[in-house]
C-alpha cells in the first residue's frame, strides 16, 4: 500500500471515528490542515470511507402521503432536493429507485426492466442483494442504429449481478423498419419466449420518456423525419417506447405496430409496476389524465398537487386502485415508485 494511502486511512479514522477536527488531525499527524483535507478527500475517492445519509422523508413524506391518499396508491417514494440540475435529479431518483428494488425483489420473482437515463442511474446504484431463482427480463428491444446508446445490456447486467439473477435478453432494435420483418423475427422461438416472459413478469420496472428533439427514443436511427415530426406534434411521452398522447392513446399507430416489446395494455396487466422518473422535462409526460369531474386535467405531478415545481413522480398500486386517469396508459401508473421534489 502506498504511504499516501496509509496516511489517508489514518486521517479518516481520526476524523470520522474519533471525531477530531481537521486542525486536531493535522496536529496529531504533524501535517498542515490543507494536507489533511486532501487526505480525507483521497479517502473518500479510494473508498476508505463511505458516507450514508438517511433521509426519513424518502420513506414517508407529506407529498408522498398526499399522492397515496388522492389516487388510492399503495406506495409513493420521494427523492427530495433543492435547485438540482436535470442530471442531479435523475441521479437522486435512481438512488431511491435502487433502494426500492432491493426491498421489492424476492426469491423466485421475474423482474421486467426497460432502459434509458433514469434506468441507468437506478442500475448504477444497485448493491449486491443475492436472491434465489430471480429472472430479469428485457421488456423491449434496445439495439441502436445511431451514435446514441441505450445501455440496455449494461442495465440488464447490473440487475443480474445485484440479485444473482438469470438474464432474458432481447437483442433487437426497439422499432423495426416494417411490420413484415418484425413478423418474421417474432417467429423465432427464442425471441417469442422472451417476449412471452416479458408479458408475464411479476414486477415491471420502467421510466417515462419526454418528447423533444434530443430525446433518446427519437434518436436511435429507427424513425424517419416524418415520423419524428408526427410524434413531436402528437405525443407527450413514451412508456417502454410506446408513444402516447395527452389523452393516453397511442400517438402513432404505424410506429406502435413496428415496436418490439411489452404493450401498454400488457404493462397494465402486471401485478406490480414501478415507475422511476425525475426531472422537469418529464412533467408533460406525467401530466396525462382527467380531473375527477371528467374534464381534462393535470396528472399528479402538477405543482398544485405535488408541491412547488415538482418535476416527476412515481407510484405503485394494484388493478382498480387508480382514479381519474385515462386508459390505457395511465392505469399502468398503479405503481410502486419514486417521485422527485425540489424546493
Amino acid at each position: 500500500m502506498e504511504r499516501r494511502d496509509e496516511q489517508s486511512i489514518e486521517a479518516v479514522k481520526l476524523y470520522y471515528q474519533q471525531g477530531l477536527s481537521q486542525a486536531e488531525v493535522a496536529t496529531r499527524m504533524g501535517l498542515s490542515r490543507p494536507t489533511v483535507a486532501k487526505l480525507l478527500a483521497r479517502g473518500r475517492e479510494r473508498g476508505f470511507v463511505t458516507i450514508e445519509i438517511h433521509d426519513p422523508r424518502e420513506d414517508a413524506s407529506e407529498i408522498a402521503l398526499r399522492l397515496e391518499k388522492r389516487f388510492g396508491l399503495v406506495s409513493v417514494r420521494v427523492a427530495h432536493g433543492r435547485d438540482m440540475t436535470e442530471s442531479e435529479a435523475i441521479e437522486q431518483v435512481g438512488r431511491v429507485g435502487a433502494d426500492v428494488m432491493t426491498q421489492l425483489v424476492r426469491d423466485g420473482m421475474s423482474v421486467g426492466i426497460s432502459w434509458g437515463r433514469t434506468m441507468s442511474a437506478l442500475a448504477a446504484h444497485l448493491t449486491r442483494a443475492p436472491r434465489q431463482g430471480v429472472r430479469v427480463v428485457q421488456l423491449k428491444g434496445g439495439t441502436s442504429f445511431s451514435e446514441r446508446a441505450t445501455h440496455d445490456f449494461e442495465i440488464m447486467r447490473a440487475f443480474c449481478e445485484a440479485f444473482d439473477a438469470q438474464p432474458r435478453y432481447l437483442p433487437l432494435p426497439v422499432i423495426f423498419q416494417d411490420t413484415a420483418m418484425l413478423s418474421i423475427v417474432r417467429r423465432d422461438r427464442a425471441i417469442d419466449r422472451v417476449l412471452e416472459e416479458g408479458r408475464g413478469v411479476d414486477v415491471a420496472v420502467f421510466t417515462v420518456g419526454a418528447l423533444g428533439r434530443e430525446a433518446l427514443s427519437l434518436n436511435l436511427g429507427q424513425l424517419d423525419e416524418a415520423e419524428v415530426e408526427a410524434l413531436m406534434r402528437d405525443a407527450v411521452g413514451d412508456a417502454c417506447s410506446r408513444f402516447f398522447t395527452r389523452e393516453g392513446g397511442v400517438a402513432l399507430a404505424s410506429v406502435d405496430r413496428r415496436t418490439v416489446g411489452i404493450t401498454l395494455e400488457e404493462l397494465r396487466a402486471r401485478p406490480v409496476r414501478v415507475l422511476v422518473a425525475g426531472g422537469r422535462v418529464k412533467a408533460g409526460a406525467h401530466g396525462v389524465g382527467h380531473s375527477p369531474g371528467g374534464r381534462p386535467g393535470p396528472g399528479p405531478c402538477s405543482a398544485g398537487e405535488a408541491g412547488r415545481g415538482n418535476p416527476a413522480w412515481g407510484v405503485r398500486g394494484r388493478p382498480g386502485r387508480m382514479r381519474t386517469f385515462v386508459k390505457p396508459l395511465v392505469d399502468t401508473f398503479q405503481l410502486h415508485g419514486i417521485a422527485l421534489r425540489q424546493g
